[in-house]
């Protein structure tokens, strides 16, 4: 891990010579040009389509720089995971002189690294417990669920089809051979070595609460166990950790949002499906203070149950104990940059991180960063019409009030006036085109805007109150 910190990070090497123009930085329109038309794999970022990757990530950590002092986990060539971005920013403090004193990293990057490298394997495709905000000194952070036997022994596959090896498959088994058991006393031990290693990462980044959002105990494909989860770990490894099931559809469900005209409300997922077998389950002291009635949470339509989780995630990093949170869903790259993105964006209307970004700015880190250089298959998505990733952004309409507010004392805090005119429309810019078989970013998005007069109306900051109104604006999602 190199100790890269933000100055020297966003500088980007020495000036331009004074004959030459500045390269212009990388906008929305080439961020979503090269989302639209490819998954981010971090060994790909080599020749033309790789030029433009390494302009989107210089641009994220500039942009962390300017708020953050932070290190880089080194993945180049993703050699630790090769959908996680290939420089992962590591926040350590602010970097302005108020909050560098009053919340500073206890963290050492290197043993940071070292942990990252051993407990990568616990977790399912490889993406580890992974920080990538950083609020009140707490960290929170993203993963993928955790890996099921057959993963342990390779990622390709080959050998949990063909082995028999499938998580925790002896365990319902009413002939267990002496064989068996000596394999099974094995793999416990293989667990216990890679599980412990998780749980030191999660423990050295302070992170107490793990907000699960799968709504199954265990990821079932070709009838075995493929992943499992901390909640139904047999072994009780994880319960010295604050565990929250809080199931929330999966990426196919938002076919059915777009089929809707992309109107969520009303919208409302089947929780009677076989594979459904996650009840909600928090712990009581952290709903007590949210006057909402989670035994209902069946009966949410989509608006709602966004609405519910998000209140309830804003409520555990705002708490005044100083734990982090851990997010995530099966792979972690649909649900789980939904609600990192929200957190984000939230967190930056109310003036409390990203302080000195501009709305294009904070639209621009969380579309590259949260989504697009962890790994969503959105080309793959809207091929398939599961569009998650517009539902994050036409979603904001929907938390405007002082409800979805970490502030305290106040509503949402008056920041300076930001671009006059930048709307989120933005994210729909790009033209029609032929792209072969690969659907288009701009006709799907296009689609919304021609054909959904309540999203094209709504899919803008003005409907968010982020245009100035004179010298100063409420920035209140």
């Amino acid at each position: 891990m190199a100790g890269a910190r933000a100055a020297a990070a966003a500088s980007g090497g020495p000036s331009a010579s004074s004959g030459n123009q500045p390269p212009q930085e990388p906008g929305l329109g080439e961020l979503l040009e090269e989302f639209s038309r490819t998954q981010y794999r971090a060994k790909d970022c080599s020749g033309t389509g790789g030029s433009k990757v390494e302009r989107i990530e210089k641009r994220c950590l500039e942009l962390f720089g300017r708020d953050y002092c932070y290190s880089v986990i080194q993945n180049v060539n993703g050699d630790i995971c090769g959908h996680y971005p290939q420089h992962i920013v590591f926040l350590e403090y602010e970097s302005s002189e108020k909050e560098k004193d009053t919340f500073q990293s206890t963290v050492q990057v290197s043993k940071l690294q070292d942990l990252v490298n051993r407990s990568k394997t616990a977790r399912c495709r490889g993406r580890f417990v992974c920080p990538v905000i950083l609020f009140k000194g707490k960290h929170i952070c993203r993963s993928a669920t955790l890996a099921g036997w057959g993963e342990l022994y390779g990622r390709t596959g080959y050998n949990y089809i063909f082995s028999g090896g499938a998580d925790d498959a002896w365990a319902d088994s009413e002939d267990i051979t002496e064989e068996d058991c000596a394999l099974r006393s094995s793999d416990t031990h293989l667990f216990d070595k890679v599980r412990g290693y998780d749980i030191k990462l999660l423990r050295y980044l302070s992170v107490k609460y793990i907000c699960d959002l799968m709504v199954e105990n265990k990821k079932v494909k070709f009838g075995m166990n493929v992943t499992s989860s901390e909640k139904v770990d047999k072994a009780q490894r994880y319960a010295d950790f604050t565990l929250l099931s809080i199931p929330y559809p999966g990426c196919e469900f938002f076919k059915e949002y777009k089929d809707r005209d992309y109107m969520a409300e009303g919208l409302i997922f089947n929780w009677k499906q076989d594979y459904v077998d996650a009840p909600l389950s928090i712990p009581d002291f952290l709903t007590c203070s949210l006057n909402i009635d989670w035994s209902q949470y069946q009966s949410w339509d989509l608006v709602q149950q966004t609405q519910n989780y998000l209140k309830l995630l804003l409520s555990i990093i705002n708490s005044d104990d100083d734990s982090g949170l851990l997010v995530h869903c099966i792979s972690g790259w649909d649900r789980t940059p939904l609600f990192i993105s929200l957190l984000r964006l939230s967190l930056w209307a109310d003036g409390l991180i990203h302080t000195s970004l501009k709305p294009a700015e904070i639209l621009y880190l969380t579309v590259a960063y949260d989504w697009f250089l962890f790994g969503h298959m959105l080309v793959d998505r809207l091929s398939k019409g599961e569009e998650i990733f517009f539902f994050c952004f036409n979603f904001l309409k929907h938390i405007i009030s002082e409800e979805f507010s970490a502030l305290k004392t106040q509503r949402r805090k008056s920041l300076p006036a930001r671009d006059v005119g930048f709307t989120l429309e933005d994210i729909c810019m790009l033209r029609r085109k032929d792209r072969g078989s690969t659907t288009s970013l701009g006709s799907d998005f296009s689609l919304v805007m021609e054909s959904s007069p309540g999203a094209a109306g709504s899919f803008t900051y003005e409907a968010v109150e982020l245009l100035p109104a004179g010298a100063q604006t409420q920035a209140a999602w």
